[in-house]
């Protein structure tokens, strides 16, 4: 059972804006508590500038993309440019707000155009005759026709985002599980799809990476969690270990809490072996990539490991140089890789 705040976390549920009652004045200070270039335009953009406003987010906002591409396809750039702005600005709306209500209501909003979006390819005229108006959009509408990427990979990041509006709580592993499928394991998919594969086996093998990689964020972010009033550590888990919320409250850490961390982080190297085979199935650039996100989340999981599973006091972090070692850990399988395949013809 999932413990929660009232309110429905499902897609659309939130319904304040989709049901006519939500005024522009709510949306407009909603918008206000965000960076200016986030909000709606009042036209849309033209394609090239759709795409420069992806890019400009992504290489600017996140500082380890721009390392991801150099491995990546320069065909592929835009597109994975395009989903990352959609990612990165419906994380902000659901995370960066600070007040339920707007949040909910911005991203009511953020999934109207995404449906837009839909209805104009689907009406085989991508824009939309101006219903799109946002730059991500505008842009996204683009990589979705090339890939063909079903409309519920976009529309589950969303779902989760909204549950972390009214869930706080998670009564068990498996609670936790539920929310890693809709706001960790779409973004894998997304990949896959750009890379062109669409079968099951693939994207359960991604599963597997991308909730080891949320497990590994909840368990370096505890602290910083807390202070937004959420904690994703099982409460099955804390009673079994002795460990309570308001210990975690107060930053006091023990043995207890130690044995608890130390569980938990075995838990999620374990989801990263079981997802370790995909990177034997995917072409080498993309492998390269899995490897990469790989061994940062395994690092994650050994910086915990090595100030005593204490993330009450300090939260873990990898410094440039771990950084710059684990690239080139990458790379240089990769060379290994390609000569042993160069061998074998």
């Amino acid at each position: 059972m999932i413990s929660s705040s009232t309110g429905n976390s499902g897609a659309g549920q939130s319904g304040a804006y989709r049901h006519g009652s939500q005024s522009d004045a709510l949306l407009a200070r909603a918008w206000a508590k965000l960076p200016p270039e986030y909000a709606i335009p009042h036209a849309a953009p033209s394609l090239a500038e759709a795409r420069l406003y992806c890019r400009r987010l992504a290489t600017s906002h996140y500082e380890n993309f721009s390392v991801v591409t150099l491995f990546l396809p320069k065909a592929l750039h835009q597109h994975f440019f395009n989903i990352y702005a959609y990612c990165r600005i419906a994380d902000d709306l659901g995370d960066e707000v600070g007040e339920k209500e707007l949040s909910l209501a911005l991203l009511d909003r953020w999934e109207l155009e995404l449906e837009a979006t839909y209805a104009a390819l689907e009406g085989g005229a991508a824009g939309g005759a101006g219903a799109v108006r946002h730059p991500v959009f505008v842009a996204l509408a683009e990589t979705i026709q090339s890939c063909a990427i079903p409309r519920h990979e976009f529309s589950d990041l969303l779902t989760a985002f909204r549950q972390d509006q009214t869930t706080t709580r998670y009564e068990s592993f498996d609670d936790l599980l539920g929310y890693c499928r809709n706001s960790a394991n779409p973004v894998g998919h997304l990949v896959l799809y750009l890379c062109g594969y669409r079968d099951e086996e693939r994207q359960r093998l991604s599963d597997y990476t991308c909730t080891a990689l949320q497990l590994a964020n909840f368990w370096q972010d505890v602290s910083v969690d807390w202070c937004k009033g959420r904690l994703y550590l099982p409460l099955e888990d804390l009673r079994r270990y002795g460990v309570t919320e308001e210990q975690i409250g107060e930053g006091r850490f023990n043995r207890q809490f130690a044995d608890l961390m130390r569980f938990e982080v075995e838990r999620a190297r374990e989801w990263f072996a079981r997802g370790l085979p995909l990177a034997g199935k995917v072409n080498r650039s993309l492998a390269l990539d899995i490897e990469l996100f790989s061994r940062g989340g395994l690092a994650i999981l050994e910086a915990i490991e090595e100030q005593g599973f204490d993330v009450l006091s300090r939260r873990p972090s990898l410094s440039k140089l771990r950084k710059g070692a684990l690239v080139l850990r990458a790379l240089a399988g990769r060379v290994v890789r390609g000569s042993a395949e160069a061998a074998a013809r």
